[in-house]
């Protein structure tokens, strides 16, 4: 029997929730699988003609909301760019795949097969084992810039609310909201371009902050009889009073996960010299600290069983 096609409008702009569920039983996804997932997609949406606005790793899926560019919008020049900004300055480009690397990287399906694909090698060889991990194909729904797009965002940061995982969605890591809060939006990754007139005078900050208000208040909504799958009706009341405001202090509180998830923390001289100790003989792919953002001078490293 054919598969059903796909709903993508090609060749031009558009956005698109994904989501798709390993085919393991239980919750095969730890804190290294879902970190790996976040930097896989971090990494190639550099590459992809791609914008992210969120996403959210749990125990055995993941929703990803992503806003594809038309191939058009990018000269040959800035393809080359691209391609040696990914695979390194030394790389032999070759101009007459141009048109190849244009389609492949402004299309929603290859971007999601090489973030799966390149997913199911490394937790193989993590867990030294082979064979499919991924059930069906993704799912994707094609979803329209603003109101829809905001409140589509806000049930993918959600998800671990109503899982029972945490009392905040800022509290979760692998989400979103969690990586605003939690790191500032290092290397600028995620996109506060949700498409509503009322964003456009605001700052990154206002409009963060205008977001939460929309998962907070989505999130005081009970979609099913469990009082764990809604926010909690003290800590609702709590933020409203604030009006949403991100504090320094809330910052500092979602970044304490530093001094227990890392392998080192301090300031950089120290997390170098102490990463050096470490190091395994031989390997060669360098690890460099990275600021704690929020916190002047502290820098960490992920645990050492991941270097």
């Amino acid at each position: 029997m054919p598969r059903t096609p796909r709903l993508m409008l090609k060749g031009e702009e558009s956005v698109y929730h994904v989501m798709s569920r390993t085919a393991l039983p239980g919750y095969p996804f730890g804190d290294v699988e879902k970190d790996y997932m976040v930097q896989l997609i971090q990494q190639l949406s550099r590459l992809y003609f791609v914008e992210i606005f969120g996403y959210c790793i749990m125990g055995n899926h993941f929703h990803l909301l992503v806003r594809v560019f038309s191939s058009d919008r990018y000269s040959d020049d800035e393809i080359k760019q691209r391609y040696l900004a990914f695979f390194g300055e030394d790389q032999d480009f070759q101009v007459m795949r141009i048109d190849t690397y244009r389609k492949k990287w402004s299309n929603l399906s290859e971007f999601i097969k090489e973030i799966k694909q390149t997913f199911s090698r490394f937790y193989n060889k993590l867990h030294n084992r082979r064979g499919t991990l991924w059930g069906d194909r993704f799912k994707s729904v094609i979803v329209e810039k603003g109101e829809t797009l905001i409140n589509c965002l806000a049930y993918i940061d959600l998800n671990p609310v109503r899982a029972g995982i945490v009392k905040r969605p800022e509290q979760y890591r692998f989400s979103s909201l969690g990586y605003h809060l939690q790191t500032d939006n290092s290397y600028d990754f995620l996109s506060l371009d949700f498409g509503l007139k009322e964003f456009g005078q605001m700052s990154d900050q206002e409009r963060l902050e205008t977001y939460r208000g929309y998962i907070y208040e989505a999130g005081a909504v009970n979609t099913s009889e469990k009082e764990q799958d809604v926010i909690e009706e003290r800590i609702i009341e709590t933020e409203r009073k604030k009006e949403y405001k991100i504090t320094r202090i809330d910052r500092f509180k979602n970044r304490t996960r530093y001094f227990t998830d890392s392998g080192i923390i301090g300031s950089k001289a120290f997390v170098s010299k102490t990463y050096a100790y470490f190091k395994r003989p031989g390997k060669t792919n360098q690890k460099n600290p990275r600021q704690v953002a929020g916190l002047n001078g502290i820098y960490s490293l992920k645990r050492l069983t991941e270097m």
